[in-house]
Parts: structure tokens; sequence; C-alpha cells
């Protein structure tokens, strides 16, 4: 299925490693997809149209990728914005939000959600390797109920498992720790390599907690954890990135740890966390931090998060400024070998609602 925006398709790109190309070859294709991407939303989403007529943006002149204003994701929770008809629609997706908070809705055609799903998978296999392993999900699988309307959390968990095999739930519907299924899920793939899926918080409060609880050490020396989420609860309990890795060793063995950052919004192009401890922009997607008069930050400046992706087709979730502050570390030199720029999240603005995937689970 390919994505009909002028002169681009993304299987043209799809073979080439994600983090493989340097600024110049990512610049070459990459500002003229997001400049049809504006004319394409423009042309088929009110909402985004009377937003850059407010602006005075003119989307028929190519801009340079700083010029084009970004989303706020603060009015996918007020608007239904789509880029499509209705009747393509296959499926909505909602952020993750505690009770009484309003929540992001983000409308997916088939070719948006094919891609998404197309991209993650590339974007963490380049981690985990080519082959699907024998999965552990520290969730419970009633969270992907619905496979119509999904939360975060759920469009999380699915698109994570096309990663895996023998995907097992590691938590009950009580939330509670599955001992028995878990152990024999460890007994079955042992000396193997295993995935190991979840939301950080989940992690930490039903997985790590009951284990170190009850005394209890599993036998994951040999597996790969992808974790992402909210952090903002652990960080209440002073459990930063280091501790939260060197826990999980302590009683699964566990070496291999690997943090991303993403959003609802921009489900799919996620940001990987490399051995260096930094967050990686794709090929398929890219990174800004902005002061607040929205010019461009330095590297190691602190600013707000301006997130960017190929993907949303759909919507108009191309260009969004997010509700979290970062900053850039560098760009193509990060020692683990990766390019592309590198970056770090500190956390949210000041009055921003808590939001997510794993800070909550009533959503389910």
């Amino acid at each position: 299925m390919k994505q009909a925006i002028a002169g681009f398709d993304l299987n043209n790109i799809i073979d080439i490693p994600p983090f493989s190309l340097a600024k110049q070859g990512k610049d070459a294709f990459y500002v003229d997809v997001l400049n049809e991407l504006t004319k394409h939303h423009y042309a088929n989403c009110v909402q985004y149209q009377k937003i850059l007529d407010v602006l005075g943006f003119d989307p028929t002149i190519k801009h340079n990728i700083e010029d084009i204003p970004p989303i706020p994701v603060r009015l996918f929770k007020d608007y239904d914005l789509l880029s499509v008809d209705k009747s393509q629609i296959i499926k909505m997706m909602t952020s993750s939000g505690t009770s009484g908070q309003s929540v992001s809705k983000i409308f997916l055609d088939r070719i948006t959600s094919t891609n998404q799903t197309k991209i993650l998978i590339k974007i963490v296999s380049s981690f985990t390797g080519a082959k699907r392993l024998p999965m552990l999900i520290i969730d419970t699988k009633s969270v992907i109920k619905d496979r119509n309307l999904f939360s975060a959390r759920g469009a999380g968990i699915l698109g994570f498992s096309m990663l895996g095999y023998d995907v097992t739930y590691a938590l009950d519907e009580d939330m509670q720790l599955d001992f028995d299924t878990v152990e024999a899920f460890c007994r079955k793939h042992k000396d193997k390599n295993i995935l190991i899926f979840g939301f950080t918080f989940m992690i930490w409060e039903y997985f790590y907690k009951k284990l170190a609880e009850v005394g209890k050490n599993l036998p994951l020396e040999n597996g790969i954890m992808i974790h992402g989420g909210g952090w903002k609860k652990l960080s209440e309990e002073a459990v930063d990135n280091k501790t939260f890795k060197s826990s999980l060793e302590g009683v699964c063995g566990i070496k291999r740890v690997y943090n991303y950052y993403g959003m609802v919004e921009q489900t799919g192009s996620i940001f990987m966390e490399c051995e260096a401890g930094y967050l990686h922009s794709s090929i398929f997607s890219d990174v800004r931090v902005l002061r607040t008069d929205f010019s461009a930050c330095g590297i190691h400046e602190t600013g707000l998060v301006q997130l960017s992706s190929l993907l949303p087709f759909s919507y108009p979730g191309h260009i969004i400024l997010s509700e979290d502050t970062g900053e850039i570390m560098g760009e193509d030199d990060c020692s683990c070998g990766r390019l592309g720029k590198y970056f770090k999240i500190h956390g949210r603005i000041m009055d921003a609602e808590i939001r997510g995937c794993s800070d909550t689970y009533e959503s389910i």
C-alpha cells in the first residue's frame, strides 16, 4: 500500500538502515516529503488550513523545515483532525490519560496504520535483530480487547508484538504478576534470546517490585527489554534510568535494556535509546528543540521539543509541538555509531498534564 504523496513512496527508503544517513543524505528527501505532507493536510483538513491561514503560511511554496508551523499536541484533544474522508478510517487511537483528563484522538486510515507498523518494526529490529524472538509482555492481555479503538498503551503492545512469537502476557486481569505463566515461559525458552516489552512504570510497579518483594529471580539474562512511556511516577520515587536498569538486572539478570520515546500523535516513528544512553532520530523522524520565542536552541541547550515524522497521512501530525523539554546532544557523531540527531528528554513543561502510557492504567 502506497502513501499518495507526490513523488514519494516510503517503500523507496524502507530498505535503508534507519540510522545510516548523515544530515546531507537525510535532508535530500526529508524536507521535500514534509512540504508535500503540509500541502496534503492543508488541502484536506479544514482546521489545519485555518491554522496556516491565520499564521499567513503559504503551503504552495517550498519551505525549510524550521519554517513549517508545528501543531501543538493539545489540539488533538480538542478537535477531530482528519486529512482523509471519514469512510477511510479503520481505527482510532487515544492517548493515555488519568481520570477526568481529555485524551488525544488520532484517526488512522489503512495506509497510515500499515506504515506505522512497518516502520516501528524496522527501527526496533535494528536493535534487536531481524529474527522474531519469543516475547514476554509486561502487561495484561485485556488491554488490547478492542482492536478498532486503542489506547496508546494498547496500540504500543500490538505494534511491538509483531516483533515476537509465542507472545505471553506476564500480568493477569487483576494486574498481578502471574508467576506460573512467566516461569513456564522462561523454562520453555531457556538459553534463547527473549524480547521483553512493557511500559516503564508498569515494569517497575508490577514486575520489578513484585519480584523484589517475594525475593524471586528470573533467568532472563538473555533478554532484550524495550520499554517506554512516562517517567513521572518513577522520578517521584527517585528512580532514574540508571537505577531502573541496575534494579532489573538484580532480579532477572537482564543487561540489554532500551528505553524509547514516542507519542501517540506520531506512532511508529519512535526514538530509541542507544547504548550510550541517548535517544536517536531515524531517517523517518526528526527532532528540534526550541526556545520560548520558537527559535532553535543550540547543542546542549534545553528547550521545548518539536517532533516531525514522515508517517502521518490521515491526520496532520507530521510536525508537532510536544509538552516536553529536552536538549540535542549532537548529530551524526554519537559514540554508538548511529547517524542522525541524538538527544535527551528532561521532562514535562510546567503546568502540562501528566501523560504517559505507563503512568496510568485506568484507560485499558
